[in-house]
C-alpha cells in the first residue's frame, strides 16, 4: 500500500495572484514543497500536484511530479481542501496513506516529516497534524470591554496555560478517511513543532516578504 504526497494549488489566489508560482528564492513557490517531498522519498512513493492552471502544472511537471487536473467545480475560493484530496484519490489506484503538503507553507525542518511520519505509524494514528504553542494573550471585546480569554489581567505570557494553533506545515491522514471528506479526525495526534517556519502561511505580500526574508537568513545563509 502506497503513500503519496498531494500538493494542492490552485490557480486563482485574489490576495496575492499566482502566489503558487511566484519566485521565492530562485525558484516557485510550489516548488518548495515539490522538493522537501522529493526529499523524503523514502517515505513518500508518489507525488501529486493538484491544480486548474496550466501554469502551475507547467512548473509541477518540469520538476517531474504527477499532475491531477482539478474541475473548476472544485476550484471556487470557498472550495475545502479535502475535496482536492478526495479528487485526486479518486483518479489514482488504491492509497493507504496521504501527505498533505500545502504551498503556503513553504519552509518546513529538514526532520520534520520523517519524525511526523514515525509517529503516525507508531501510535497507529489515523492522522496527524502539525501544530505549535502560542504566547499571546487572548480575549473579545463585548460592550466596549476588553475580556481576557486565556488569561487574567496583569498575568506574565510565560505564566500562561499552554495553548497551540494548527500550523498547516504537515498533515498525513489515511486516505480511506479522505474519501470521507475528513483530513483531522476527533483523535488526530497534534504533532508539536517549536520552530521559526511554523509561523509562515503565505496568504498576503506581507507573508510572502516575511517567507523571504527567513529563507534567506536560515536557508541561503546557510547552505
Amino acid at each position: 500500500m502506497k503513500t503519496i504526497a498531494i500538493i494542492p494549488a490552485r490557480g486563482g489566489s485574489k490576495r496575492l495572484p499566482q502566489k503558487n508560482i511566484k519566485s521565492l528564492g530562485e525558484i516557485p513557490l510550489i516548488v518548495h514543497s515539490i522538493l522537501y517531498a522529493q526529499a523524503n522519498k523514502d517515505i513518500i512513493d508518489e507525488i501529486y500536484v493538484s491544480t486548474d492552471d496550466f501554469q502551475i502544472k507547467e512548473v509541477a511537471l518540469q520538476y517531474g511530479v504527477k499532475v491531477i487536473d482539478r474541475p473548476v467545480t472544485l476550484s471556487g475560493d470557498l472550495e475545502p481542501t479535502v475535496s482536492a484530496l478526495r479528487h485526486v484519490l479518486e483518479n489514482i489506484e488504491e492509497v493507504e496513506n496521504v501527505i498533505l503538503l500545502q504551498p503556503t507553507n513553504p519552509l518546513r525542518p529538514g526532520n520534520l516529516l520523517k519524525e511526523a511520519f514515525q509517529k503516525f505509524t507508531k501510535n497507529n494514528c489515523d492522522s496527524l497534524f502539525t501544530v505549535s504553542r502560542n504566547h499571546q494573550k487572548f480575549g473579545k471585546i463585548a460592550d466596549n470591554k476588553f475580556i481576557p480569554f486565556n488569561y487574567e489581567i496583569g498575568q506574565r505570557s510565560q505564566d500562561l496555560e499552554p495553548l497551540y494553533f494548527e500550523n498547516g506545515l504537515l498533515y498525513i491522514t489515511k486516505a480511506k478517511l479522505i474519501l470521507e471528506d475528513i483530513i483531522i479526525t476527533e483523535n488526530a495526534f497534534p504533532f508539536k513543532v517549536n520552530h521559526i517556519f511554523a509561523n509562515v502561511d503565505i496568504d498576503t505580500q506581507d507573508d510572502f516578504e516575511y517567507a523571504e526574508y527567513l529563507y534567506k537568513k536560515l536557508i541561503t545563509h546557510n547552505s
